[in-house]
């Protein structure tokens, strides 16, 4: 591997890419502690906890997001993220009203779904018990 000043981050969510782009350096939060990532670094894997996850950009600017559990890639020049839930926020300090309200629509959308399926379940075991009954 060469010696590099910057690398490629792609920050995924299941429907759709949240960051994809240039860094120099990217700081998260892993279930042991928080850690720094560099150009240079070594490879590796590691699963992300709840966290916010800064990632610094080449002029200097960082970008900011509140992202929910995931798993971070390492290998090479390049940084592949991805998540379960994220969003990008201008300042830490607007980032918890953010998270805030999207997460708890997402988490809205999930009860209706889980309960929407366990209906379904429910309706199918009760056609399946009724194939079992003998017919008279």
């Amino acid at each position: 591997m060469t010696m590099a000043t910057e690398m490629q981050v792609c920050l995924r969510l299941p429907s759709r890419v949240l960051f994809e782009g240039t860094a120099v350096g990217l700081r998260g939060e892993a279930a042991d502690g928080g850690f720094g990532i560099l150009p240079n670094h070594v490879d590796f894997v590691t699963e992300l906890v709840a966290s916010v996850l800064l990632i610094r950009l080449p002029d200097g600017d960082e970008r900011i997001f509140g992202i929910d559990e995931g798993l971070l890639v390492k290998k090479g020049h390049k940084l592949d993220v991805v998540v379960r839930r994220g969003v990008e926020s201008d300042d830490l300090d607007a980032l918890r009203d953010t998270v805030a309200d999207s997460f708890a629509g997402l988490e809205d959308e999930e009860k209706v779904a889980r309960a929407a399926l366990s209906r379904l379940e429910a309706d199918m075991v009760r056609r399946f018990a009724s194939l079992r009954k003998p017919h008279s």
